[in-house]
Formats: structure tokens, C-alpha cells, sequence
């Protein structure tokens, strides 16, 4: 099974810049992939972690700080970083947009989880019921001391 998506054809929800591009029923369970754009200064996640989902980040443009344990690291267009399974982490863009694609390998669907984020940003969803869906996405959110004083 092949797919192609387009521009024309991928989804885009505007509040958090992500481009929904292939979910686990379009890719018969192998990955879900999805395009982020991030304003400078914005937070693109907050230190969780995925207990069955690996996540490659790959930049396209701007620079991406990156929590990955309790090490920080600064990722530029054109850097790959792979985050395996119940390894903690984090993201924020840095003082440019940046345009970031993610793949998740063994991943839950997760397009209405990003569809849940937006209507979070729009304020027409508490941020609680995002926290409640926890296991249902495979997205747990943690704690992290590095990411609080970064």
C-alpha cells in the first residue's frame, strides 16, 4: 500500500502550526507523521514521554531545543534526532520559526489527539481533557527539574 499526500490534501490545524500528513490507518500500523511549525519562544511540547512510540525529529528549518532525559540540545535544519520509547523529552523552538517533520514508529493513531490540541489553543477544550487521554495516545507528561530551569 502506497500513499501520497499533498499540500492540498494534508490537513492543517492552524492554532498549533501542525500539518497532519499520515496516521497509523493510512500507513497500515507502521508510523504516523505529522509537520510542525513553530513560532520563536514557542513551546512544542512539554517534557512527556511515549511508552510504545519512538519519535524521529527532523528539522527543516530554524533551531529546535530539544529535552531528551535530563540533557538539552540544540538541533538545526537538517539534524535528526530519534527518541526511543519511555525516554522523557521535550521541544521549543528558539529564536526563529521552526519547521520541524516528526515520525512516530509504533505509534498509537494520533490525529485526534492534535485535533484535541488545537481546540486546547482555541480554548474550546480544558487542557485537563487533554491530560486525560494519557494512555489512549500513548503521550504521558512528566515531570522534568532540567526542562523547568532551562
Amino acid at each position: 500500500m502506497t500513499i501520497h499526500i499533498t499540500p492540498a490534501t494534508a490537513e492543517t490545524l492552524t492554532a498549533t502550526g501542525i500539518t497532519l500528513l499520515a496516521d497509523v490507518a493510512d500507513t497500515n500500523g507502521h508510523l504516523t507523521t505529522h509537520r510542525s511549525i513553530f513560532k520563536p519562544g514557542t513551546e512544542g511540547a512539554p517534557p512527556h514521554l511515549h511508552q510504545q512510540a519512538g519519535e524521529l525529529f527532523y528539522v527543516l528549518s530554524g533551531t529546535l531545543r530539544v529535552l531528551t532525559n535530563d540533557t538539552l540540545t540544540t538541533l538545526a535544519p537538517g539534524d535528526t534526532l530519534f527518541v526511543p520509547p519511555n525516554t522523557p523529552h521535550a521541544f521549543e523552538a528558539l529564536d526563529a520559526p521552526t519547521e520541524v517533520l516528526f515520525v512516530l514508529t509504533n505509534a498509537k493513531p494520533r490525529f485526534d489527539y492534535y485535533r484535541l490540541l488545537e481546540q486546547a489553543y482555541q480554548g474550546n477544550a480544558e487542557w485537563s481533557a487533554v491530560a486525560a487521554t494519557s494512555n489512549l495516545y500513548d503521550n504521558h507528561y512528566v515531570e522534568s527539574p532540567t526542562w523547568q530551569t532551562r
